[in-house]
């Protein structure tokens, strides 16, 4: 039996299991129009132009229909067509977006379709070779999709599903997804009240609560701080500025649809576009004044705010966003000690992740051009090659393994891509270190060498922690809302027994408060269970109940998130608990 772990038979498996899919909804619903069926991370779906929405029932009605598919062991078979035959073929079934895509391809293009019992549907492939080993699926939502992904074309209905070859494997595949449930961030970061949204305020616009704004206050201040003893030099910037710098650094011609513009040049008005990215303002520091080899390198950084122009559809809770904060940097420096400054830049981010918690969940990617759609990019092809064996020489000498993509690099120079894969398996780029060969030209940032002549420095463009928002999405996932105490936005509740207790907890807290600690105290009239009930329920890493014992030893009862009951404690020796917990950066 074919290795399920390979990822060309996986793909193929899956891609046979969403022609099943749409052979199962030709059946029920003859009138459904067919798009497309790739397969994707986690299994595979298939658009359908379909009248109205598809309900549980009617996907559960399709998947028997799947399984009397499987069960007829229908030869998966390909066949070849001219491209008249073809087209004339998708006509005759009355299949339009197979009409428009056939119209689409190449005018020396191999059109090709596969077959099983009576369903045929337009495909590259690859496939298996018989409908009887997809064993296993299971049909996980319905939702809406815009036929080629634009919101001007008609809205169809996706169906998303998984396949394998084995009930065991599905079912293990299922038991994860009902944990990643429990763990989404959209969901418990919302319970634990971390942040809401609102809608006439808008998608991708987050409201951060008390709580979510505190561990982003922490996590910026850890960042600048580290940042600083590493040699960087703290800047503020403007969070919008006129055409006029965009267009210098080339966002205007190369990134204008994902940056939020006010003002219309075509009738004489001033433009002003809200700043999708820091660099070209931070250069400004550098122009300031005339540069020499020893001023370099010059690391810049800021917490920067940045606003991008995404469509409601790539839009999710905090992973994706309109307005988000960065831990952005950049870095002018000699061609000698570019390969340094690179290290030092993948270090930092190394070290960070280790500190947060998310070092063991990251892979590694190498974003190169396209130099067959170089409409993307400025810059020469040849100094794209230069630039980019450069970065690889780099990678290997740190030893990086790493994954190449091509099409993936910024518009100015490849970048190195540190992902990270969310509870749902999803893959998103967390961290990027990139080398800039060419915006340094654009806007004049010379510096004078050793030898006299004036120079131009590389650039590195980097991120240590990346998003905070992306960020704190993945650290309420990767805990399910249990933070470490570092990081915790609560890290002590007080909880009295009776209200006499009051006082004495209120003296406790002014303590833990004088000595950095974060606390609440409950003090209402309830019983205590219910009072540790809800605070174990809110993910406090330390409880510590005060009661007429506790008042009269000058002691604290100590409950540990981690570690259970502690029994009773003075308030020094919690203190310093807490504090090598804290300094320690110990993960739950």
């Amino acid at each position: 039996m074919p290795d399920f772990s390979d990822d060309a038979y996986r793909n193929a498996f899956r891609h046979t299991a969403s022609h099943i899919l749409a052979q199962a909804v030709k059946r029920l619903y003859p009138e459904t129009k067919l798009a497309i069926g790739p397969t994707i991370e986690s299994g595979f779906y298939y658009d359908f132009d379909h009248e109205g929405s598809f309900t549980p029932e009617d996907l559960t009605a399709i998947e028997a229909e799947m399984e009397k598919i499987v069960r007829d062991h229908y030869m998966v078979e390909r066949f070849e067509l001219p491209r008249a035959e073809a087209r004339a073929l998708m006509l005759e079934k009355d299949e339009p977006y197979k009409v428009e895509l056939i119209d689409d391809l190449p005018a020396d293009a191999t059109i090709s379709f596969y077959k099983q019992g009576e369903f045929t549907d337009l495909c590259a492939g690859p496939h298996i070779q018989n409908t009887s080993a997809v064993r296993a699926f299971k049909l996980t939502s319905a939702a809406g999709a815009y036929w080629r992904g634009s919101e001007k074309n008609k809205m169809l209905q996706r169906i998303y599903g998984t396949a394998f070859p084995d009930k065991k494997q599905l079912d293990a595949y299922l038991n994860a997804i009902e944990e990643a449930k429990k763990r989404d961030h959209n969901k418990l970061g919302r319970e634990l009240k971390l942040f809401t949204t609102v809608d006439y305020i808008g998608q991708g616009l987050p409201i951060m609560m008390p709580k979510g704004a505190k561990i982003l206050q922490i996590l910026q201040r850890f960042v600048e701080d580290e940042e600083e003893r590493r040699g960087y030099q703290l800047t503020k910037t403007p969070f919008m500025a006129k055409s006029d710098l965009y267009k210098i650094s080339g966002h205007w011609d190369h990134y204008r649809d994902g940056m939020f513009v006010m003002g219309d040049e075509e009738k004489g008005e001033e433009a002003l576009a809200l700043r999708p990215m820091t660099c070209p303002f931070q250069f400004q520091v550098y122009l300031n004044e005339a540069r020499s080899y020893r001023d370099l390198p010059m690391r810049l950084n800021e917490t920067s705010t940045l606003f991008r122009n995404e469509t409601s559809g790539e839009m999710h809770g905090l992973i994706r966003l309109r307005q988000f904060t960065i831990s952005e940097a950049h870095i002018a420096c000699t061609p000698d000690q570019l390969e340094d400054e690179f290290r030092g830049c993948v270090e930092l981010a190394r070290f960070m992740l280790d500190a947060v918690g998310l070092s063991d969940d990251v892979s590694y990617r190498f974003s190169k051009w396209d130099p067959n759609d170089k409409g993307k990019y400025i810059g020469e092809a040849e100094d794209w090659d230069k630039s980019q064996a450069l970065m690889k020489s780099i990678l290997d000498h740190m030893e990086i393994d790493y994954k190449e993509a091509d099409g993936e690099a910024a518009f100015y120079g490849p970048k190195l891509d540190i992902q990270i894969r969310n509870v749902h398996g999803k893959e998103d780029t967390l961290i990027t270190v990139q080398i800039d060969f060419q915006l340094a030209q654009r806007f004049g940032m010379e510096y004078v060498d050793r030898d006299g002549t004036k120079k131009f420095p590389f650039v590195i463009h980097r991120t240590s922690i990346g998003c905070y928002e992306r960020t704190l999405a993945l650290l309420i996932e990767k805990f399910a809302g249990a933070f470490p105490a570092w990081l915790a936005p609560v890290q002590v509740k007080l909880l009295t027994i009776a209200d006499r207790h009051a006082d004495y907890a209120g003296k406790v807290s002014a303590r833990l408060r004088g000595a950095g600690f974060r606390v609440e105290i409950d003090a209402r009239e309830e019983k205590i269970g219910k009072k540790i009930r809800e605070a174990q329920m809110e993910k406090v890493p330390y409880m510590l109940v005060v009661g007429d014992k506790e008042e009269e030893t000058a002691t604290v009862a100590v409950r540990s998130r981690r570690e259970g009951d502690l029994g009773a404690l003075t308030l020094d020796d919690f203190m310093d608990k807490l504090k090598s917990e804290v300094d320690a950066r110990i993960q739950p």
